[in-house]
């Protein structure tokens, strides 16, 4: 793992906002995920396109980082497995061509991606959340795919529906080899969580109906033909339960997550669903009964995608989030935002000005039942957003915060920090501690918070308005003159474990002036 010095300033937190000259919110949250999203598929946010040197999307990832670590941000979900290809290296499916232009070209010289992704984002105190989409081949008939490819081997393992192709969900080969897919990546790399979104069963395209009446008759599992679409719904089901068993088999502390469409059945289907009147649902449409997953605890998050408008007359985001929250069963339950949406030129009023998604927020943040939100898409960030990085750190995100913690996985804290030390070095002031290398695999510190007041008593209670970092080192950089001209500054550190259960805070580093 690259070390390196991280650069703090006390002021971290509220720079930007002394610049605009206006009152931030005095409300802290010490526990909330904040995720982004990181899309590969057709280069739409990384890499910015195919074809770049190694040392440009080393960059590129690099600047992506940071620039979501300075927004308040603690988890990237970066798609790795985009088309039955891959951004790491697979011992079964080819380099995608998203990488360097072309299906099954590695990386020149090599470097694995992914590992490199999760590198930096853990250097930075992130969570790598591994996304993938598991039954989609072809984006379009014209796609090539290398000799080898499985589904060249395989031909009968999947179907073409519309102009894209597809692994047949029905097939129990095709089950068992995405297991083995994300088996794979289980093992072999460091990652905090695997994380599915929306595709399970292809959206419907009107007057086409599935072709796998085949695949029915083949393996019908004592369904009868008019129960067609709950053989569907359970084929979701079993691969869904079979990744949950393999991912914490693996490894027990490695998350599973789903970001579903935003609706899972409307209230004129089913008494239990919501107050909507979406033309698609995931029950009726995907065939991807999300409740049945939570109920059964398969996964442990769910994160829908709640890409409306606070007052859609069919969909809207507040009758959602509500509605969501009342449907954890003791599970995490994340709400995704629509960020792609924020357009001055857009039809919609609600989607011009930025304070859509600041209301959005507030709406999570007021239900005690949610508990974070991710952002749809890294490279919207980038974009003139009329203001909506500022308000967002004015509005809580101008501290940095914790991810939940999963008790139902690990609710054991590590142990404390030991060894605080502060040396005395040129520009500035050292201060590095250790941790126990011996504890267990889940009893392992992973990433360090950093609390620092010139009040005592809020370093020693961790107040969350005093944590100033979160990060994957031990050590931690004061430059000379850091606002610390007149005042006694304290430090604390805690560790923080892979399902972010946190230790007591380690003795207290004093700084004079």
């Amino acid at each position: 793992m690259m070390k390196r010095f991280l650069l703090v300033c006390l002021a971290l937190s509220v720079t930007a906002n002394i610049a605009l000259g206006a009152k931030k919110s005095k409300k802290t949250h010490s526990r909330e995920f904040r995720a982004v999203w990181v899309a590969t598929v057709n280069n739409i946010d990384w890499p910015s396109r195919p074809g770049l040197s190694v040392e440009q999307q080393k960059t590129e990832i690099r600047k992506l980082l940071d620039l979501h670590k300075s927004d308040g941000m603690n988890a990237i979900i970066m798609q790795v497995r985009p088309s039955a290809d891959a951004f790491y290296s697979s011992p079964t499916e080819p380099w995608s061509r998203y990488l360097q232009g072309n299906q099954g070209t590695a990386p020149e010289p090599f470097y694995d991606p992914l590992d490199y992704f999760i590198e930096q984002c853990h250097l930075r105190g992130m969570e790598f959340h591994a996304w993938f989409n598991p039954y989609r081949i072809k984006q379009s008939p014209k796609d090539q795919l290398v000799p080898q490819h499985i589904f060249n081997r395989h031909p009968d393992w999947g179907w073409s529906y519309g102009d894209r192709t597809y692994f047949d969900p029905g097939q129990p080969e095709v089950r068992n080899y995405l297991t083995d897919v994300v088996r794979d990546v289980v093992q072999r790399y460091d990652i905090d969580a695997i994380h599915f979104d929306d595709y399970f069963y292809p959206y419907k395209i009107e007057g086409e109906p599935l072709p796998d009446a085949k695949t029915f008759k083949q393996f019908p599992r004592n369904f009868k033909p008019s129960q067609i679409d709950d053989w569907r719904r359970d084929n979701v089901n079993i691969i869904i339960q079979m990744l949950n068993q393999t991912i914490k088999e693996v490894k027990p502390w490695v998350k599973f997550g789903i970001s579903p469409f935003g609706v899972w059945r409307n209230g004129t289907s089913d008494p239990e669903g919501s107050n909507t009147r979406a033309g698609t649902t995931n029950y009726d449409d995907l065939y991807a009964d999300i409740i049945h997953w939570l109920r059964e605890g398969w996964i442990d998050y769910a994160l829908p995608q709640l890409y409306w408008e606070i007052g859609h007359p069919s969909v809207d985001f507040s009758e959602l989030a509500t509605w969501w929250g009342n449907h954890t069963y003791q599970r995490a339950m994340y709400i995704g935002h629509a960020l792609y949406k924020l357009d001055q030129a857009s039809k919609s009023a609600a989607w011009r000005e930025p304070d859509e998604l600041i209301k959005q927020i507030q709406i999570v943040r007021a239900n005690p039942k949610l508990s974070g939100s991710a952002w749809y898409s890294s490279v919207h960030f980038k974009r003139n957003l009329n203001g909506l990085r500022e308000k967002m750190q004015l509005n809580g995100y101008q501290y940095q915060a914790i991810i939940p913690t999963m008790p139902w996985i690990d609710n054991t804290p590590p142990e404390m920090p030991q060894h605080l030390r502060l040396q005395n070095t040129e520009g500035g002031q050292l201060l590095t501690w250790q941790k126990n290398e011996k504890a267990k695999p889940m009893e392992q510190a992973r990433f360090f918070a950093i609390y620092g007041s010139s009040k005592k008593s809020k370093v020693k209670k961790c107040d969350p308005s005093v944590l100033i970092d979160i990060t994957g080192s031990n050590k931690l950089f004061f430059k000379e003159q850091n606002g610390r001209k007149s005042k006694k500054f304290y430090y604390s550190v805690t560790a923080l474990d892979r399902g972010n259960n946190e230790s007591i805070p380690s003795e207290i580093i004093t700084i004079r002036p």
